[in-house]
């Protein structure tokens, strides 16, 4: 755990400074959960905001302070659905989000050895997303929380309310799917 169990009640009981130095302590690790989880950058921080409201309002009906990492991930994960669930909804388009000066700018700032890894990056990520965009949300969001956040089986049957053999036989089934995706667009000369 990031803090401890005592500053976790004392932010349940309703001390402001408590909350700030919890939220402070896993700000950044919800951050960079949401930013894999959604895949758009500029929406990370207001999904990161939602994640805290909710907390803020609902950490007295957290049970216990041992509990409180997994039920965070929940709240998370939680949130990241709904905005992908949102954003569904509205059907917007990357490209159209950006203006042309920006993407001039963008091509005219690339160069060297960093560009090269930025691109090779990029290429890695873009893939994994085509990939991703042939499974179901709950196999993407249950494959990034395992293989990209590295949680464990415990803290994800946490998240899950799910047994062990269950998340496993999950798992197998999600990498399953997203190996059928990765031999069609094989098959398909994508690759």
């Amino acid at each position: 755990m990031l803090v401890e169990q005592e500053l976790i009640e004392k932010a349940r009981g309703g001390d402001a400074s408590a909350f700030n130095q919890v939220v402070l302590a896993y700000r950044k690790r919800i951050l960079g959960t949401i930013a894999r989880l959604i895949g758009r950058p500029e929406d990370v921080e207001d999904v990161a905001q939602e994640v805290f409201v909710r907390l803020y309002y609902s950490l007295d009906q957290l049970r216990t302070a041992e509990v409180f990492e997994p039920w965070l991930y929940r709240l998370t994960v939680n949130a990241s659905y709904d905005y992908l669930r949102r954003s569904k909804r509205r059907a917007e388009s990357r490209m159209a989000d950006l203006s042309e000066q920006q993407v001039l700018m963008a091509d005219s700032l690339a160069g060297g050895k960093q560009q090269a890894e930025d691109q090779q990056k990029g290429k890695v990520r873009e893939f994994v997303d085509a990939l991703f965009r042939h499974v179901s949300e709950e196999d993407r969001l249950l494959l990034t929380l395992k293989e990209v956040e590295g949680l464990s089986l415990k803290e994800l049957e946490k998240i899950y309310s799910v047994n062990e053999n269950a998340l496993k036989v999950r798992l197998f089934r999600a990498r399953q799917r997203v190996l059928k995706a990765y031999k069609g667009a094989l098959a398909d000369g994508k690759l």
